[in-house]
């Protein structure tokens, strides 16, 4: 092995080689052992190696060993001073760097600050204005309110006369002049509800305007509290923790630029609906107006055929129940007859039962006594005919049960028919005519109430 030439940190001294002794020579260099070799000591009395090293080996692996151990010691020495010196480098660095990052988080939230302020003036502004528009359209629902109770009544007429059941769910003329009606109500509506729905418009534009920024104001909000809390973390703090693959730019994040160019737009958004809502209202104060229709001859001719319907419908309700009346009698005349039938039926059987036990009886006699005579010949027709008169008493009270079921069905469907007469009443007369009681005077109906 080459000498050792490398040193510890320390100035040690790297180990040395051990002289090595003298040792006889021999030709095949082995060690031969030539002391007593009796069969006492157990080994061969022959010359052998037995896998032993010679004694320049053994102070070759020892030396071996102490120069490995100075090796990894003195590169253990080395990693050491090399470590200190990383970590006094590395830990300049991070405190730089927090420091750096400390302050440009300051420097942060004070831009959030600013744009937060300028969203809460723009924020307050947009409700004024939304405010003012409010009370212009109350202004406009006032104007029309005088139309507002017709065609609510009108409206819930034809919503009421929709649950007619079944064949009264008729457009007849009590519909055609309600629809009319409504007609001639929405052209008087016409120009006031235009500029109500402008007016509803504006003030959804102002809220939406007014919901980005105070979006935009939360998202600030929320950003300056983290980036506040971020900016007072200090490494002593125990709310902190390692998060595995936090350090990364997200996809969807944005740029200082855009950041800034959002808020601005949303400004600008608010600014210019603030702008046209101003100008709706000057509009607003110029086009209110009263408009005035003859609605009242169209009421009076709904009301005239609602009670011409009313008329015809009870008139045909009468005559329903006059015939249920007759039905319910027919009905009552049929069950007292399949009564009767099935007593008739009862009233077979006894007989019935005699004249088969005596037959069965019969059938005992012994050897030639056992003999069709008129008795048996008599009893047999006894037995066919009673079975041909229940058979016939059956297919009566069939026929009358089937007769029953259609008188029944018959009454099912007038008293059905009358219910649907009675719903058709009560909606028209009782729903329909007290709700038009309520119809507004031409007075009111001209905006003067």
């Amino acid at each position: 092995m080459a000498a050792a030439t490398a040193t510890l940190q320390s100035r040690e001294i790297p180990p040395t080689r051990a002289p090595e002794p003298a040792v006889e020579s021999n030709p095949q260099m082995e060690i031969t052992y030539t002391g007593n070799t009796g069969n006492d000591m157990g080994i061969s009395t022959m010359g052998f190696r037995a896998t032993k090293y010679n004694p320049s080996e053994w102070h070759e692996s020892n030396y071996a060993k102490y120069y490995q151990s100075f090796v990894d010691r003195d590169s253990a020495e080395r990693v050491r001073h090399e470590g200190k010196r990383t970590r006094n480098e590395t830990e300049a660095t991070t405190n730089n760097t927090q420091a750096d990052v400390t302050k440009k988080l300051g420097e942060r939230c004070k831009d959030i600050e600013f744009w937060k302020s300028e969203l809460e003036r723009e924020i307050r502004d947009v409700i004024d204005e939304t405010d003012l528009l409010l009370a212009q359209k109350k202004r406009l629902e006032n104007a029309m309110r005088a139309t507002e109770i017709p065609l609510h009544i009108a409206t819930d007429n034809l919503n009421c006369r929709q649950r007619r059941l079944g064949v009264d769910l008729v457009q007849d003329d009590v519909e055609i002049s309600l629809l009319k009606e409504v007609e001639i109500i929405n052209n008087v509506r016409d120009l006031l509800q235009n500029t109500i729905a402008q007016a509803e418009k504006q003030i959804r534009l102002n809220r939406d305007a007014k919901q980005n920024l105070e979006m935009d104001w939360s998202d600030k909000k929320e950003a300056l509290e983290i980036d506040t809390g971020c900016g007072v973390l200090r490494n002593h703090h125990t709310n902190k923790q390692f998060y595995d693959g936090a350090a990364k730019f997200e996809e969807i994040q944005s740029t200082p630029e855009s950041w800034a160019q959002y808020s601005h737009d949303n400004i600008a958004r608010g600014e210019h609906e603030r702008m046209a809502s101003i100008q709706l209202r000057t509009l607003i104060d110029n086009v209110i107006e009263d408009t005035s229709r003859d609605m009242r001859e169209q009421c009076d001719t709904v009301d005239v055929n609602f009670q011409k319907r009313v008329t015809e419908m009870e008139d045909a309700k009468a005559k329903l129940e006059e015939n249920l009346k007759k039905v319910c009698g027919e009905i009552a005349q049929q069950e007292k007859n399949i009564d009767d039938l099935k007593a008739a039926i009862r009233a077979k059987e006894d007989p019935l039962k005699v004249a088969q036990t005596r037959l069965n009886s019969r059938t005992y006699r012994p050897n030639v006594e056992l003999c069709r005579d008129p008795v048996q010949y008599a009893l047999v027709g006894e037995v066919n005919e009673i079975c041909q008169s229940i058979d016939a008493l059956k297919n009566q009270l069939n026929q009358a049960e089937n007769s029953l079921k259609d008188l029944q069905d018959n009454r099912m469907s007038l008293e059905k028919e009358i219910s649907i007469k009675k719903n058709s009443i009560f909606i028209d007369r009782d729903k329909c005519m007290t709700v038009r009681t309520r119809y507004p005077s031409t007075t009111k109906i001209q905006g003067y109430q």
